[in-house]
């Protein structure tokens, strides 16, 4: 799964990796990005790509109200072209989920160590997401949302977790995206065989298991037992 990461880029510094022809939004560094909080994403709108803030957590154009988006922070590459939750969006509304890299925790039950997971070249990175657009019935406010997409772990991410989120390889950004490709099969295609695999992985101070501490602290390396890159 993916429940917590971070996201420290400046705007010049994503317009070099990302493909982004319009900002509408501030960007700000978050250092302990939680569910529920807003998250920078990348959409397909009449043409352009576009950089805008979604709240993690999903909420289906049919919810009665956003509480559900609590419960759909992540979904399973395997069962999104069914599940009505995320069937619609898998069609029609996906995004780049902008990243620099994400938590994890290691070990035992009670004594979990947290680790920072990055590429090994240190470039940001996108997750694979979904969003979607809430209006209470009523009102004039919009509710945007979106939920990473996840799999089964790569070999280096198994010991410390059985799933991964789907971070994607550049060269698919714009397929991705792209709301005229509906072929689900494709899609599903894209999220095997399109996905990053290799990691760095290290160990992080346990700041970070209290959402409020949020600075460049949280993913300084510390030294522990656990060594993943070996």
């Amino acid at each position: 799964m993916c429940g917590r990461f971070v996201g420290f880029r400046k705007l010049e510094e994503l317009q070099v990796y990302f493909p982004i022809d319009q900002t509408v939004c501030d960007v700000a560094a978050n250092y302990n990005v939680a569910p529920s909080q807003p998250v920078l994403a990348i959409v397909k709108r009449d043409g352009q790509n576009v950089l805008d803030r979604f709240h993690w957590g999903l909420v289906p154009f049919w919810a009665k109200d956003t509480t559900i988006g609590h419960k759909l922070i992540n979904a399973r590459s395997e069962t999104i072209a069914e599940k009505p939750s995320f069937r619609n969006a898998f069609r029609k509304k996906r995004c780049l989920i902008l990243a620099d890299g994400f938590y994890e925790w290691a070990g035992k039950k009670g004594d979990k160590q947290p680790v920072f997971i990055t590429l090994p070249d240190d470039k940001p990175f996108a997750f694979a997401g979904l969003w979607e657009t809430w209006q209470q019935k009523d009102s004039q406010e919009r509710y945007q949302s979106c939920t990473i997409i996840t799999t089964a772990a790569c070999d280096a991410i198994r010991p410390i977790h059985h799933r991964m989120p789907v971070i994607l390889n550049p060269d698919c950004y714009e397929t991705w995206i792209d709301p005229v490709q509906q072929d689900t099969v494709a899609l599903g295609n894209v999220l095997k065989s399109k996905a990053q695999t290799e990691f760095k992985i290290e160990s992080v101070s346990k700041r970070v298991n209290i959402v409020r501490h949020n600075g460049p602290a949280n993913i300084a390396p510390v030294q522990t037992e656990f060594d993943f890159n070996t």
